[in-house]
């Protein structure tokens, strides 16, 4: 089986979840090809060669250096044209599911979004998907016609791939694909945009409870003291108090960090389907019967004006 993994960058650097998808590609001892869209994808290309990367495609052109969807899809089928994959992998990342979905319509194939496990069961390739907020678990494989199947799967399920051989390419496609309805002139980051929850290991998100934009900071310093990424809940954003790009849940980002801390959180369901596949959750309520202890790894019922100090000041001292 031949699949082809699609390898997302930012600035020329592909990020974790792009090493993560290798590692999956090859847990099915799946012959891997992996592509990479830049305006000159040669450093990142050769970076996943030796991570790992099989046969890495590298495809080079002033009009890739940002992600333009409708380019970046059009390259990419000539690619699944020429090496006729059986599946298509990305990261289930903003840019990724989106690019997914496109190619998907593009080919008439079956999709899998967000997949948290993949296996070959005889000569079937299956995933496993999340559903209604985990409730449900979905088991899915293509049943063969209309292309390849189209995968994108969660950041954080696997590890990254760190060693490995690989090939680079130096790959061209047909000039009519860098031709656009539309051209990206500018990428700017949002105040803040460093922060990238998709794919940190530790996570402190600030809930209500933190009753104010003014006590904001005193959850940024436990991120910071452990050297992890702040969120904020979907009623922290909606009140204004941090920008949305911290939002985790249902209507944010879905996280699946080593560590996750919740201060102040209650536990809606709408914020548990964002992050309760985390591998260790930390929280912090006063409220001894709220939601949020019922996926807790460890439970604090504290005032956090209180807790969250001592924990900042505890983490400073270890972790220096």
């Amino acid at each position: 089986m031949k699949i082809l993994a699609i390898a997302l960058h930012k600035n020329g650097k592909p990020g974790s979840a792009s090493f993560e998808i290798l590692t999956a590609a090859r847990s099915v001892g799946a012959e891997l090809i992996t592509a990479v869209l830049a305006s000159d994808a040669q450093p990142a290309a050769n970076e996943l060669a030796g991570r790992g990367g099989g046969t890495v495609l590298a495809v080079s052109h002033p009009a890739l250096q940002f992600i333009n969807e409708e380019v970046y899809a059009k390259v990419l089928a000539q690619l699944i044209a020429k090496h006729q994959p059986a599946a298509v992998m990305i990261p289930a990342t903003f840019y990724g599911k989106a690019l997914l979905g496109r190619l998907a319509a593009m080919h008439g194939g079956s999709m899998a979004s967000d997949i948290t496990a993949i296996a070959m069961e005889g000569e079937a390739l299956v995933v496993t998907r999340p559903n209604y907020g985990g409730s449900v678990i979905s088991r899915l494989s293509s049943n063969g016609t209309g292309g390849p199947f189209f995968i994108s799967v969660r950041p954080k399920i696997f590890a990254e791939s760190k060693s490995g051989t690989g090939t680079v390419v130096a790959e061209t496609v047909d000039p009519s694909c860098f031709v656009s309805r539309m051209t990206v002139v500018e990428s700017k980051a949002e105040s803040g945009g460093s922060t990238n929850l998709a794919e940190a290991d530790i996570i402190v998100t600030a809930g209500r409870g933190i009753k104010g934009p003014e006590n904001v900071p005193l959850v940024a310093e436990l991120a910071d003291a452990l050297h992890g990424a702040l969120g904020a809940s979907r009623a922290v954003v909606d009140a204004g108090w941090m920008p949305y790009l911290h939002q985790v849940g249902q209507t944010g980002r879905t996280v699946n960090p080593k560590l996750y801390v919740a201060v102040g959180i209650s536990g809606a369901i709408q914020h548990l389907v964002g992050m309760q596949t985390s591998q260790t959750i930390v929280a912090v309520n006063k409220d001894k019967d709220a939601p949020i202890f019922n996926v807790a790894t460890y439970g604090i019922v504290g005032d956090l004006f209180e807790v969250v100090p001592a924990l900042t000041k505890k983490f400073r001292a270890e972790l220096k």
